[in-house]
């Protein structure tokens, strides 16, 4: 009940535009289900960056049960929950650990997604469930992001590896395989510097890494996470494609989704691509992570809306 608290609080300002605009779109009387009340939902929905394709859908479900009908609010959120889910079909996808050695994650996205503090959080997480982490800082090029995971790794209480500014990014990787397997620490997560999914040089960097980890742990990564800005919206999107093709993305993270009304935009990204958000990010402390659950966030998404039409 605390995590569903959390899902709530997250997606408050993306559950205002809905409240707001659906309650005002629907009435306290409902609304006659024509072609004028599909567009208006239409928009409503897209304003969310759920993107147009799920809010179409959305529309269509609602067409096909209720055209020519008045529709009443909780019609119209147990309908829109209904698609949601089959868009979103995932169970809770937590990191899968290595059978033995290291787990080794691996992590990137683009600058200014969350991705360092994104993997202060998973580390804290590991750490609540009794693992011992080793940090990989191979954000090489910018000291500040150096500077920010190692003040994170003191305060949270990992281990950190380092390299020199601008060095080779993958020997960073390949050292703290090294430390991981050399102390017998359960995860080893190892950042990377971020770039756009348009820079080719620096997407095949990527590639690299990940070979030179095999030297070390061959299996790794295990993970590769790819954090996502939720307050980018629609951007996540084609982020996504870039790096999932790079990288092998095996999952997502969905970082700063208490701070934007654009919360939606988790349905895009599961109905895109065939890739799980697994984590997403509720908060600024280091505790403020917890794993992806497709009931509560379309409940969360929703119930509030309702209840507060109720009460009118």
């Amino acid at each position: 009940m605390v995590f569903f608290k959390s899902f709530k609080q997250a997606l408050k300002k993306t559950v205002a535009v809905l409240n707001t605009d659906i309650r005002d779109l629907v009435g306290k009387e409902g609304r006659l289900v024509d072609e004028e009340f599909l567009d208006e939902l239409f928009a409503i929905l897209v304003k969310t960056d759920m993107g147009a394709g799920p809010a179409r859908e959305i529309c269509d479900g609602i067409k096909s049960e209720y055209r020519g009908r008045v529709l009443q609010m909780r019609d119209l959120i147990e309908s829109a929950k209904v698609t949601i889910h089959e868009l979103m079909a995932q169970p809770e996808e937590p990191i899968k650990f290595a059978e033995s050695g290291p787990t080794v994650v691996m992590v990137c996205g683009v600058n200014g997604s969350g991705k360092t503090t994104s993997i202060a959080k998973l580390a804290q997480l590991f750490k609540r469930d009794g693992k011992t982490v080793v940090l990989g800082a191979g954000d090489t090029f910018r000291a500040a992001a150096v500077e920010q995971l190692t003040i994170w790794a003191d305060r949270i209480g990992a281990v950190i590896v380092t390299g020199k500014s601008g060095v080779d990014p993958a020997s960073v990787a390949y050292q703290t395989l090294e430390k991981a397997v050399q102390t017998g620490t359960d995860v080893a997560i190892v950042d990377t510097a971020g770039r756009l999914q348009t820079q080719n040089n620096l997407m095949q960097e990527l590639s690299r890494i990940r070979r030179v980890m095999t030297k070390v742990v061959p299996a790794a990564p295990h993970e590769v996470l790819l954090v996502l800005d939720a307050t980018a919206g629609q951007n996540g999107i084609s982020q996504a494609r870039g790096f999932s093709d790079a990288a092998g993305c095996t999952g997502i993270v969905l970082a700063k989704l208490d701070g934007t009304a654009k919360g939606g935009v988790a349905i895009p990204i599961r109905k895109e691509f065939d890739l799980p958000v697994k984590y997403i990010g509720l908060g600024e402390k280091a505790e403020d992570l917890e794993l992806f659950n497709v009931d509560w966030y379309v409940n969360a998404l929703f119930d509030d809306v309702e209840l507060d039409q109720q009460s009118k």
